[in-house]
């Protein structure tokens, strides 16, 4: 039995919770909305504000896809309850953010700005031109663009100029000796 898979979900208060015979869950929360269908083969139920997955079989499709959706699904809830967060750092002179149009317009370095659009469901702010905050209900978009806003400008080894998360340990790397 997946180790991950068996832990039962609770659901905290404020949290309304549906789930219907086709696997189609929808959590709804102070923070949005989120709708997933999951796999047929998987038992999805709700009782007392606990959440169980069970599966029918022990094929290994069965299996790998148990414990994934229990974690989508806590994830699901934590996420209208209190959220996910991103925090990134841009590192290097002149290297700066702004909030345009609820996008973000970035100085990197280049001859040109780089704009990122914004994401619907996804809230940006930029906090002292150089740390750009990126919330969100849904973890995977948040994860997603923040590395979309990293990939615009990679922090480099021999300085550390980039675009980084705030935890984001760069290794440095010796430069030229004379």
């Amino acid at each position: 039995m997946s180790r991950v898979g068996k832990k039962i979900i609770v659901v905290p208060a404020g949290v309304e919770v549906t789930v219907t015979p086709e696997n189609v869950v929808t959590v709804k929360g102070p923070k949005g909305t989120l709708t997933k269908e999951f796999n047929q083969e998987l038992t999805i139920k709700l009782e007392n504000n606990e959440i169980t997955v069970e599966r029918s079989n022990d094929l290994p499709f069965s299996r790998a896809i148990h414990g994934t959706t229990r974690a989508i699904m806590n994830n699901m809830i934590i996420g209208v309850s209190t959220g996910f967060k991103k925090t990134l750092n841009l590192v290097g002179v002149g290297y700066r953010a702004a909030e345009k149009n609820n996008g973000l317009e970035m100085s990197l370095g280049y001859s040109h700005p780089v704009i990122i659009d914004a994401v619907p469901g996804i809230k940006m702010t930029v906090e002292k031109n150089t740390t750009v905050h990126i919330e969100g209900a849904e973890k995977d978009v948040v994860g997603q663009v923040a590395a979309n806003i990293r990939a615009k400008r990679a922090p480099e080894p021999y300085k550390g100029k980039g675009v980084k998360y705030a935890d984001e340990v760069i290794r440095r790397k010796e430069g030229k000796k004379s």
